[in-house]
């Protein structure tokens, strides 16, 4: 099996070009919003930190990432899951005891001139591992089935909460219960799932952090504690209400520029965009990625084989939902997570992941005249 594709003419005609576009415009605007996050504002001017540097730098590594996989043959990738799964599970289990803290959670590997963190690999690996588990047939998932797939997503969930880091583990169960949506379930089986889960869903309770369930209560009542867990939340509401239809203009947020508002350049990246640029702006970005989900779904539909469709499948509802969760926490519908925005949150490794995530998505698009339909 040939492991990339040759360029070709009919490659440029196949590939899907409006996830290509819409990628690259949503890192363009991810980039000036960062640019604007980083700075800061003081008597003699505006001065920048070098979060937009870095995420420009990752930014091209990423670019660079997702045309390397679009050539790849993504079949190939079915060969290697198990290995990739089983390597990010050791890396998983080595943060613990090798990695480093930052900010009071131990999710990172030194390794000298950069660091990585294992939690974002575990997307791919799981991505890839549901994928060729699911691929092997299209019945729908009975129970045994079913808990099989679960477990290949629970194993790093555990891994990844215990660092603690809820948002990314929560991540990968999302992945996998979209691909077990995009597969099909036994009706018996998931009305039973539906009756038992929100059940079960109060008992998580007694297993969460301090802070986690200080988060649970602050999402309820932000101004319970509004210069603690409530400030955050609170600045992001303010940010964005200022910013009111058209927004108040590029760096010329109160709140973002004058460091009312934590974390951002991170998780709340999307307050300095409604800030300074209204609501407008905002709206604008929300149908950018409608556009960008939508040619995603577009690969699923024209996928020739069951693994390209599911990896797709995965790829869609990881996308989805990181940005409704986001956008969400943001303006006070859910509660704060820590999950980024995909291409506006700063983040090297999450980068990476979502270029290469990208990149075989146009890789399915350019093959899928090349495999027989399953």
């Amino acid at each position: 099996m040939k492991i990339f594709t040759l360029p070709n003419k009919k490659m440029f005609i196949d590939i899907n070009w409006l996830l290509f576009m819409m990628t690259i415009l949503i890192f363009f605007v991810g980039f000036v919003n960062m640019y604007s996050a980083s700075s800061m504002r003081l008597e003699d001017g505006i001065t920048h930190a070098p979060f937009y540097e870095k995420q420009l730098m990752w930014g091209g590594i990423g670019l660079c990432i997702m045309f390397v996989t679009m050539f790849i043959n993504y079949k190939v990738l079915e060969h290697y899951a198990d290995i990739f799964y089983y390597l990010v599970l050791i890396l998983l289990i080595l943060v613990p005891i090798f990695g480093k803290t930052v900010y009071g959670a131990q999710r990172w590997l030194d390794l000298g001139f950069f660091s990585i963190q294992p939690s974002e690999f575990a997307k791919f690996s799981v991505l890839l591992m549901g994928s060729k588990f699911l691929s092997k047939d299209g019945e729908t998932l009975g129970w045994i089935r079913l808990c099989k797939l679960m477990i290949i997503g629970i194993v790093p969930f555990a891994l990844i909460v215990k660092q603690p880091d809820l948002g990314t583990g929560l991540t990968v169960v999302f992945l996998v219960a979209g691909m077990a949506l995009f597969h099909g379930i036994k009706w018996k089986v998931l009305r039973i799932c539906l009756i038992i889960i929100p059940l079960l869903l109060p008992l998580s309770w007694f297993v969460l952090h301090d802070y986690q369930q200080e988060r649970i209560k602050t999402f309820l009542d932000p101004t319970r504690d509004p210069r603690g867990a409530g400030y955050h939340i609170i600045q992001s509401q303010i940010a964005i209400g200022s910013g009111q239809l058209l927004g108040k203009g590029f760096q010329e947020g109160t709140q973002s520029q004058l460091r009312f508002l934590p974390e951002k350049h991170t998780d709340f990246a999307v307050a300095v965009l409604g800030e300074e640029w209204g609501f407008v702006g905002s709206m604008g970005v929300i149908v950018i990625f409608c556009f960008f989900l939508f040619s995603i779904y577009s690969t699923i539909s024209d996928a020739r084989d069951r693994f390209g469709g599911t990896l797709c499948a995965g790829i869609f509802f990881y996308f989805f939902w990181q940005i409704v969760v986001n956008t969400g926490m943001v303006v006070g519908l859910m509660p704060v997570v820590g999950i980024p925005l995909p291409f506006i949150s700063y983040g090297g490794t999450a980068m990476t992941v979502n270029c290469t995530f990208i990149g075989i998505v146009l890789s399915v698009s350019i093959n899928r005249f090349v495999f027989k339909t399953q």
